[in-house]
């Protein structure tokens, strides 16, 4: 595994372009299943992620060629038997979302179960019984560790999520905009970035609609023909380098900003002292004000404070004065990074929060909760942090120990960083370009 080494203390100064959103990518690709005409799709990210996705695609005879960060792919010749091989779609969970569109043309499937970052049960039962509502035969085999599917005509449905799934909402669309008749979901998820795959989907001659913030609707058409489409940008990222500049006390010109989608964020950084200047429609600034203070932040879906935000932020707050507060709401187990701040110096508890009715409160499926896990942190500031030897094991994980090890003292080691190269395209040499030190040592690198 590669290694970051940083050295911490340095302010950044600068331009910082953010890339396209990893989570609208693999979702089209996953779009070219449903035609035969090439898709041009603008602003791909190249990360790990994407990568991988793509691996899965050409396994299904999909055409895939990189130019820069322009992705030109097309759906080729579909073997008698749609089958993902277990070695490339395990690596990922968006895998299993190719599920829709195989059924939707081809009437059958037999996809892995899915893999990718460990963060809690992230279960794909939801999705599972939407597709089964729509007419398919879906069952799991624990010896070969395979969903094997089968439908004579996906049908459309009225699905009710009942709890907020993203990836659950847009495989659902994914099936849906070939089957026959009208498909209605219920407790869609709210997410910008689905609105992103809907509008390349109807550009693709779709009939999909968001009837209200929670509702949409699907007329299924008979085909679907190609398009080119430039992806929207990554809200992480942004979200990412606003930190980076409040944190390090530095001053950075996000380029692709997206101010609109973040209200969530810009109000709570706002109150912890947090500065912004929307500069135009597509560059922010962001830097910090004289004391930063502490803040209580629940974890929701879209329009809240997302739980990709929490553990950036949770660095974040260890430089506030006082005590802040994180309650995470959407999974069960995301506070693994907690321990490696903890070595650096960060003063961090876990609390379980009071909450009526937790089976019902939390987006997460209650049972799947572990015992001896914690919903919540109390963060107690400003804290010197000091570097560490550090351990990634998720993509935003990852991103919080590079901010942490920015602000800290000395050199800090950070393992495993090929994690952070699934949601991040070239982290080290972007942060590098606005004064951070840090560089990949290779895993055989001497």
């Amino acid at each position: 595994m590669d290694t970051f080494i940083i050295k911490g203390g340095t302010p950044l100064h600068g331009n910082i372009r953010v890339n396209g959103a990893k989570n609208v990518a693999l979702k089209i690709l996953i779009a070219s299943l449903l035609t035969d005409e090439e898709i041009i799709i603008h602003n791909v990210p190249h990360l790990k992620d994407v990568f991988s996705l793509i691996e899965v695609l050409k396994s299904l005879g999909v055409k895939a060629i990189f130019t820069e960060h322009d992705l030109r792919i097309k759906n080729g010749t579909m073997a008698q038997n749609p089958t993902v091989p277990l070695d490339i779609g395990a690596k990922l969970r968006t895998s299993s979302m190719v599920l829709g569109p195989l059924l939707a043309r081809y009437g059958k499937a037999d996809v892995p179960n899915p893999g990718g970052c460990r963060l809690g049960a992230r279960p794909i039962d939801r999705h599972i019984e939407g597709l089964q509502d729509m007419g398919a035969t879906i069952s799991y085999d624990s010896d070969d560790g395979f969903f094997h599917a089968h439908a004579s005509r996906l049908h459309g449905a009225t699905i009710h999520f009942p709890k907020n799934t993203h990836t659950g909402t847009e495989t659902i669309i994914l099936a849906a905009v070939l089957a026959d008749g009208k498909t209605v979901i219920e407790n869609a998820a709210e997410e910008v970035e689905v609105d992103d795959l809907i509008t390349c989907l109807n550009l693709m001659g779709a009939n999909v609609k968001r009837i209200s913030p929670r509702v949409i609707e699907i007329v299924g058409v008979a085909k679907l023909h190609g398009v080119e489409y430039t992806i929207m940008p990554d809200r992480n990222e942004e979200v990412t380098f606003a930190i980076a500049a409040a944190i390090t006390g530095g001053d950075i010109i996000v380029d692709a900003s997206q101010p609109k989608h973040l209200s969530a964020f810009l109000d709570v950084f706002a109150q912890a002292g947090g500065k912004y200047e929307i500069l135009d429609e597509t560059h922010t600034r962001y830097f910090r004000g004289e004391v930063l203070k502490p803040t209580d932040v629940i974890t929701l879906p879209h329009p809240g404070f997302m739980t990709d935000w929490q553990a950036p932020w949770a660095v974040f707050m260890t430089q506030a004065g006082g005590v802040s507060t994180i309650h995470e709401t959407v999974f069960e187990s995301r506070f693994s990074y907690v321990s490696e701040l903890q070595k650096m110096g960060a003063d961090i508890a876990f609390f379980d929060p009071e909450v009526k009715n937790a089976r019902e409160y939390y987006n997460f499926n209650w049972e799947d909760r572990k015992e001896g896990y914690h919903q919540g942190i109390r963060i107690s500031g400003p804290s010197k942090l000091h570097n560490a030897v550090l351990s990634v094991d998720d993509i935003r994980a990852g991103a919080s120990l590079v901010l942490a090890a920015l602000v800290a003292t000395g050199e800090s080691y950070l393992n495993n960083v090929e994690l952070i190269d699934r949601g991040y395209e070239d982290l080290e040499d972007r942060l590098g370009s606005i004064g951070a030190t840090i560089r990949r040592k290779k895993e055989l690198e001497v």
